[in-house]
């Protein structure tokens, strides 16, 4: 009896078929990627002179290594810490050319003249953890955006993030222009003025 031969592959479109393959897998992945934090860094400038600060238009937030939190030199919890930022923000304590008609806080003289002149600054240990150091910077992003929401509602009658998604969303039909004004009239009044000192390590 004849032997049979093995019938042979015809390997000639694998080629083809690998190629089709890995154009469908470049074009149905996603790759995440990382947003981080939006900060805008001042530009450098040498001959800038540093402004006069009061200490009262300041709010110190610090965070040691073992994720404990001190405000104003007070041990304090973060719960509380957005709170603690928009009394700091909103008191209106200035007077004269100082003066703040809009802030709602207890004009406490010694604390911040008027959203302009408050400034927070923030430093963290080289041991703080990247959990602790983003939930702080988000409660004292959300302070500053909580007070521009009141505002936005009062005056133009919508918050200032649904206003800012609107501005963000490609299929908005509404005045880009009017509303970018809007958001600037809003940034002014509640200025983010939020300084990170260098981390320090401290045994």
């Amino acid at each position: 009896m004849a032997k049979r031969s093995a019938p042979e592959v015809n390997a000639g479109s694998m080629a083809d078929i690998a190629f089709l393959l890995l154009i469908f897998f470049l074009v149905t992945t996603t790759i995440e990627t990382d947003s981080g934090i939006s900060r805008r860094l001042p530009p450098i400038d040498d001959n800038q002179d540093i402004p006069d600060i009061r200490k009262k238009n300041i709010f110190i937030v610090l965070v040691n290594k073992d994720d404990q939190l001190l405000v104003n030199d007070d041990p304090a919890e973060l719960k509380d810490l957005r709170q603690q930022a928009i009394e700091f923000l909103d008191n209106g304590g200035g007077v004269g050319d100082e003066a703040c008609d809009y802030c709602q806080g207890p004009k406490d003289p010694s604390s911040s003249d008027n959203p302009d002149k408050a400034v927070i600054s923030l430093q963290n240990d080289r041991l703080t953890s990247y959990k602790m150091y983003i939930a702080v910077q988000n409660e004292l992003v959300a302070a500053y955006n909580d007070l521009r929401d009141r505002e936005a509602q009062r005056l133009y009658g919508q918050t200032y993030r649904e206003m800012e998604k609107n501005k963000a969303d490609p299929n908005w039909r509404g005045d880009k222009e009017k509303l970018d004004q809007q958001l600037s009239v809003l940034k002014a009044m509640y200025p983010q003025k939020l300084s990170e000192a260098e981390p320090k390590r401290r045994d």
